[in-house]
């Protein structure tokens, strides 16, 4: 085991008795690349479509236990975002799993580490990984602490599913204005409990407060409250500085 995997158990809070299996979950293609007979079976791509089998029965089981209400086509809608590519590359940003992962010297030189397709697969692929070496619980387990972070916020993720933070980046070149700012400007609770508040600034004017159970939700409400300042038919500087805070 390399000082690399224990870095990252340390962050799951998981400690794996193969740690083959942790490490064929970050290794990615072109790892291997150029360098024949190419080891069959040592990269993460067999582990990611298992992951992906796993990840979408807990998000489904999460989603039916938890909104015991809701219509299969909102179900649906839920699951789409939470299994999504553009999701799961957050929550690994979150994680800092692109430091991890064992590429080749091209796709490290390219930006791989932060790429979004290969940072969703290697998701998927650490999801079998805890799945095989320690069951459906560890895995469980996982995805309910870092994908389905947003759930704890209960019907909200009907908000929270929208990318506002994108929206917020595209209307600020729109108008012009210099790209959002985010910084965490208070946190109460405890560690398991803990509720952020995160402001974001557009320019020297424009800002926004909102709070979440995570810093991702907290950033994302920020940017809504700011959108909603900036409406299509005003100017930049024809309002005032808002704050608020969901």
């Amino acid at each position: 085991m390399t000082s690399v995997q224990e870095a990252l158990e340390a962050k799951l809070g998981y400690t794996f008795r193969n740690h083959d299996l942790l490490q064929r979950a970050l290794t990615h293609r072109s790892r291997y690349s150029g360098v024949p007979p190419a080891p069959q079976g040592e990269d993460n791509e067999q582990m990611e479509f298992l992951g992906d089998s796993i990840l979408g029965f807990v998000v489904s089981e999460a989603l039916v236990l938890r909104h015991p209400d809701a219509r299969e086509g909102l179900l649906s809608k839920w699951k789409a975002h939470l299994v999504s590519a553009a999701h799961l590359h957050r929550c690994a940003l979150e994680l800092g799993l692109g430091e991890f992962l064992l590429l080749g010297r091209g796709e490290d030189m390219s930006g791989g580490r932060e790429k979004k397709a290969l940072l969703s697969d290697a998701v998927e692929a650490l999801i079998a990984a805890l799945y095989i070496d320690g069951g459906m619980g560890v895995a469980r387990e996982f995805v309910q602490a870092r994908i389905l972070d947003v759930l704890r916020e209960g019907t909200d993720l009907a908000v929270t599913s929208q990318d506002h933070k994108s929206s917020l980046q595209e209307k600020a070149q729109a108008l012009r204005l210099p790209a959002p700012r985010y910084s965490v400007v208070h946190s109460e609770g405890p560690d398991h409990s803990k509720v952020f508040t995160v402001e974001v600034r557009l320019g020297e004017d424009l800002r926004s407060r909102a709070t979440g159970l995570s810093k991702k939700i907290a950033s994302q409400r920020a940017a809504r409250l700011l959108l909603e300042q900036l409406k299509p038919s005003e100017s930049p500087g024809s309002r005032n500085p808002g704050e608020g805070a969901a």
